[in-house]
């Protein structure tokens, strides 16, 4: 970004392939230059960051370690009841203060100096701030009201609590737009949230990867074996990669066993590791008890820019993007189900979380093909990747054999990142 903050300065040193959206510059990945710039327009910009569920925070004084990209917060709920979000950064000498993942507490120390916050994060003590028999100590004029932490905008929907930097961003519901908003609001029903557990890892990639691979159905009956071979996902199945109008939301969604036989069976022949003879002992895993009004039995969807809400079959999950420079990303995943879950459910659940995280039999190919995407970025001598699939098509699709919503997606980053 040029030193006056003008945003064109990126757009002159950063030029995009005169193909346009089907060609996407390796250096949307790996250039810092480009990664600090996404940190403040992107994460710090006009954007809603998913940082937890109320389900983690019950009970005044509970509190949670989260993130805005990189930026480390805390959630935290207050005496009145009121869901707040803070930096986690000491005012005083910047000290990263909240150690602990969660907990429960009636104000927030720093350890270094002992300045002392409230649970909305205004600033309560501050140790000899009178000095000791009239010296030292503060100005006479400090005012701890003006040096409390900084704090976020903060919105909630259906138990999940979002943040936000900006003062002037829309709604939740605006962001989202319609079509989002619906298959959002099918998970996220008002319903009781209860958390089932968590995994964290890391990926040796950069973020924007994660998102590109959940709008990327093209690869998920090639890549993902499991997929095909158990009849979760398979070409010719009843599917859309649905796009909001900006194109920086998507969502990825199949219907379970409403396929068409004849191109079921020419996708199986393109896939080059299927196994027809391959058998569940025990089927829990891709067994699906119908629980939503829904037409779709899964669904992957992208909340630009820090969230992925996935409803496998009967499996629910959150997976949390928190960047770390542009060659890597942490991943935190939340699996949850609900409160008034039955015994046959909640099994259903945990069985079917087996699919999900670092080491699921799905999550695994997917952070090793990211790996294996950056890898290619930093060392290789083509500069230029191809994204032209379903060329007629940006944004919604209806086929899996498609690139669309990616284009979408990097149509809108163009804009906000000033990269035309």
């Amino acid at each position: 970004m040029a030193a006056d903050g003008s945003r064109g300065a990126l757009g002159d040193k950063y030029v995009w392939p005169e193909e346009g959206l089907t060609r996407i510059p390796d250096w949307v990945y790996t250039s810092e230059e480009i990664y600090e710039a996404e940190v403040e327009r992107i994460f710090k910009g006009a954007t809603w960051n998913f940082v937890g569920f109320e389900a983690e925070i019950p009970n005044s004084g509970d509190f949670r370690r989260s993130y805005v990209g990189p930026v480390p917060v805390i959630v935290s709920r207050a005496e009145d009841g009121s869901v707040h979000v803070m930096e986690n950064r000491c005012r005083h000498r910047g000290a990263e203060f909240c150690r602990e993942l969660r907990g429960n507490t009636p104000e927030f120390m720093c350890p270094y100096h002992q300045w002392t916050y409230d649970l909305k994060g205004e600033l309560i003590g501050v140790p000899f701030s009178r000095g000791i028999k009239g010296k030292g100590g503060m100005p006479k004029d400090f005012d701890m009201a003006a040096h409390g932490l900084f704090t976020l905008n903060v919105t909630t929907r259906g138990g999940a609590i979002f943040a936000s930097f900006s003062d002037t961003i829309e709604s939740f519901e605006d962001y989202l737009g319609p079509e989002i908003l619906s298959d959002f609001d099918t998970t996220f029903n008002g319903r009781g949230i209860r958390i089932m557990g968590y995994w964290r890892n890391s990926v040796r990639g950069n973020w924007k990867l994660y998102h590109e691979n959940l709008k990327d159905p093209y690869h998920a009956t090639l890549l993902h074996t499991y997929l095909v071979t158990f009849g979760l996902m398979v070409a010719g199945q009843r599917s859309a990669m649905i796009a909001d109008a900006s194109g920086r939301h998507g969502t990825m969604a199949s219907a379970k066993g409403d396929e068409d036989a004849e191109a079921k069976a020419e996708g199986i022949g393109e896939m080059k590791k299927y196994e027809e003879d391959y058998r569940l002992l025990d089927d829990r895993v891709v067994r699906f008890r119908p629980e939503f009004d829904s037409d779709w039995t899964v669904t992957m969807q992208t909340i630009w820019p820090n969230l992925i809400v996935q409803r496998e079959l009967n499996t629910l999950g959150i997976r949390q993007i928190v960047p770390r420079g542009p060659n890597m990303f942490d991943m935190h995943w939340v699996m949850f189900g609900y409160t008034d879950d039955d015994a046959e459910l909640n099994d259903l659940r945990l069985c079917q979380a087996n699919l999900m995280g670092p080491a699921g039999y799905l999550g695994a190919e997917d952070n090793e093909a990211i790996a294996f995407v950056q890898d290619g970025f930093r060392r290789g001598h083509t500069k230029t990747g191809i994204v032209a699939m379903d060329p007629d098509v940006e944004g919604t699709s209806s086929n899996l054999i498609s690139e669309s919503a990616i284009r979408a997606l990097y149509r809108h980053y163009r804009e906000v990142m000033d990269l035309q």
